[in-house]
């Protein structure tokens, strides 16, 4: 492990001490941190935007950097350590952007803002002030709270990093992952040798015994890989959601509500009658009412999430700003792991951000001077719970990090300015997503931040460099998280729909969560009965024993997306028993384990191959101009070759369950390998 000292307030000494400079801030690395920052963050669009969920970056991103110094020449840790720092920030700028920006598309005039100006800017901003509003905050909770914050992605990563000689075994297990991921997704994302989300089990809409049920799997290796990274227990409870609301609740909706009535409200809802002679029955009832289900027990749980963080938040924003006072001096003159970039920069740049984006022409933020609303609220909820995140991803880590309902808190606290000063009309609507949007972004980037702070404290890094890298990274990947937003919408689009977010394939559950308050609260035309059945099955869940928030996110999901995330968690039950019978190992599993590895391989490999498999339709598309057949019609072989085979009902489904069989052994087999030193 790091050089963690045993009791708090113990004199710490880094891997690198301070009286050393080994090469840190260098070309090399910042180049292939904006390599990284690039990749990673498309990926992690790709990923939120099907899955509402993420996975960090540091620990791959660090084992990574030291494989390819490796190959390509030395390296000092201090190296490694930058290209983490720039390459994560890409991940968590666009998992703010991806869990909020989308909700334009849903929201009155907001398709007008949903460009690349606005989105970029939104990106860059949310995520700088991330990085200013920390800045003040490192000595507070890196360096006074050492031994009592753990930071667990932070200590993890620096684990790698200091461990360097092992890593070209490290990476070896990595790549395997991101290997075999990728040949997954061009068999059949390219050559389409067989299908993605094959039907296992469904029931006509006629039938009088139980109609409308429907269980389809997508067996893609990212939602495998994410199944085996977040566990049995909660891929368990995203499935639990995701079988309630496909073979339960759909079934019996279909059984009592008329079709006439569903046809009325999906027509009332903005729905066409082409897009439903091109969607399944099941799939009418989830748009009509599951979605605003599913939406109602989101929008609970994290409230509940929120509540029951309470005293966490407002303890730790007392102890953050109580060290603060007396935490931050001039930086001239101090050693050099504890030299950070200046209050002024924080000042001048927070202030500067603020005021241009309330005059900055072409985006969401009302006439000049009310404007200026949007700023205070963007200053006051931004430091707030950047605070909060900082803070609390130090006791429970990044992944648990209550992101959603923060933003939640933001939204309906903003809205509800609104509504009292009069903010009524349609053009608001956006506003307040602007507001919630750059909080997000914001906390989530700042959380990143803290744990790779973390992981420069263990191993002797310089604050500045670090701080002046997560500015880099966020600001590289802002310019191709838009891209990947507007190729994945037109790519994954289905027949007579406009946009691709928001549909089967790219449902962004967070995103149409936020355009559900906002609505709901604003323009007040939310359909209050689904969202309030929602909001107690969500206490139902909570009252069970179950975390209320995963439960509602798989509701929410499609349960093609639930089902092999729930597979991939089965994996990790049966690699653990196996791990307690052969090895007597105790306790979880090791984010450095063969099988976090490889299953973090399979996550980067599957989301980049679905980013690859959207630009090579959108340069058939746009570059080829080819239209009948597009390029993904006329690369596909199965469909040539075999098509009865692959499109068959049974035939199709043992198809695709014997190339996803391939996968699980090999996840399996993996899992169960020894690292060596």
């Amino acid at each position: 492990m790091a050089n963690v000292p045993e009791k708090p307030g113990a004199e710490f000494r880094p891997y690198v001490p301070a009286g050393e400079a080994p090469a840190e801030f260098t070309p090399k690395a910042i180049i292939l941190g904006m390599v990284f920052g690039v990749l990673f963050g498309a990926a992690t669009v790709y990923l939120a935007l099907r899955a509402g969920l993420t996975v960090s970056a540091s620990v791959p991103i660090a084992v990574l950097a030291i494989a390819v110094f490796k190959k390509i020449g030395k390296s000092t840790i201090l190296e490694n350590n930058i290209v983490q720092t720039i390459g994560s920030a890409g991940e968590s700028v666009a998992a703010g952007v991806v869990f909020t920006v989308p909700a334009l598309l849903f929201l009155a005039g907001g398709e007008n803002f949903f460009r690349y100006f606005q989105i970029t800017i939104l990106a860059i901003f949310g995520g700088t002030l991330g990085v200013l509003f920390m800045i003040p905050l490192r000595r507070a909770l890196i360096v006074k709270e050492h031994g009592k914050l753990p930071y667990p992605e932070g200590t993890a990563c620096a684990d790698v990093l200091i461990a360097g000689e092992r890593g070209g075994n490290l990476a070896r297990m990595v790549f395997a992952g991101v290997g075999a991921s990728l040949l997954y997704k061009f068999l059949y994302g390219i050559l389409g040798l067989w299908r993605e989300a094959p039907i296992f089990f469904r029931t006509k809409k006629e039938s009088a015994t139980y109609p409308a049920a429907t269980l389809d799997v997508a067996v893609t290796p990212e939602y495998l890989g994410l199944g085996y990274i977040i566990g049995p227990r909660i891929s368990s409870e995203l499935f639990s959601g995701g079988l309630l609301a496909w073979m339960a609740l759909i079934p019996l909706i279909a059984i009592f509500v008329p079709e006439t009535r569903v046809v009325q409200d999906l027509h009332n809802l903005g729905f066409s009658d082409a897009w439903m002679a091109n969607n399944s029955y099941a799939n009418w009832l989830y748009r009509a009412y599951i979605r605003y289900i599913g939406a109602g027990a989101v929008a609970c749980a994290g409230v509940m999430t929120l509540i029951k963080t309470l005293p966490t938040i407002v303890s730790a924003f007392r102890e953050s700003v109580k060290s603060f006072r007396g935490g931050v001096g001039p930086a001239s003159g101090v050693r050099r792991t504890e030299r950070d970039l200046g209050m002024g920069i924080v000042v001048i740049g927070s202030l500067a951000i603020v005021l241009v984006l309330a005059i900055l022409p072409g985006f969401p933020h009302g006439p000049f001077p009310g404007s200026l609303l949007m700023s205070l609220l963007i200053v006051v909820f931004g430091f707030f719970f950047v605070t909060v995140s900082s803070r609390i991803v130090g006791i429970i880590g990044t992944s648990s990090n209550p992101i959603s309902g923060m933003t939640i808190a933001t939204l309906m606290a903003t809205c509800i300015v609104f509504v009292v000063i009069g903010w009524r009309g349609d053009v608001y609507q956006a506003v307040a997503l602007c507001v919630g949007a750059i909080v997000c972004v914001a906390a989530a980037n700042a959380g990143a931040t803290s744990q790779d702070l973390k992981t420069g404290y263990l191993v002797g890094a310089t604050p500045r460099s670090q701080q002046l890298g997560f500015v880099i990274g966020v600001v590289t990947s802002a310019f191709v998280i838009a891209i990947t937003l507007f190729m994945l919408d037109r790519t994954y689009r289905g027949p007579n729909e406009l946009h691709g977010i928001g549909g089967p394939q790219l449902p962004a559950p967070q995103a149409t969560l936020m355009a559900t308050i906002i609505k709901g609260l604003l323009a007040q035309n939310l359909p209050w009965a689904p969202v309030l059945v929602g909001v107690f099955l969500a206490f139902m869940a909570q009252l069970a024993g179950a975390h209320a928030l995963s439960w509602a996110v798989g509701a929410y999901l499609p349960v093609s997306t639930t089902a092999p995330i729930w597979i991939g968690g089965m994996v990790k039950a049966w690699v653990d028993a196996w791990r307690r019978r052969k090895e007597h190992a105790v306790g979880e599993e090791s984010e450095l384990s063969s099988g976090m590895l490889y299953a973090t391989g399979l996550v980067a490999g599957g989301s980049l191959g679905g980013v690859l498999i959207a630009f090579v339709a959108f340069f058939g598309d746009t570059v080829l101009h080819m239209e009948h057949p597009s390029l993904p019609d006329f690369l596909d072989l199965g469909t040539k070759l075999y098509p009865d085979l692959k499109n068959g009902l049974v035939s199709g489904g043992i198809l695709c369950a014997i190339a996803f069989a391939v996968l699980i052994f090999l996840l399996e087999r993996n899992a169960r390998k020894r690292l060596e030193g």
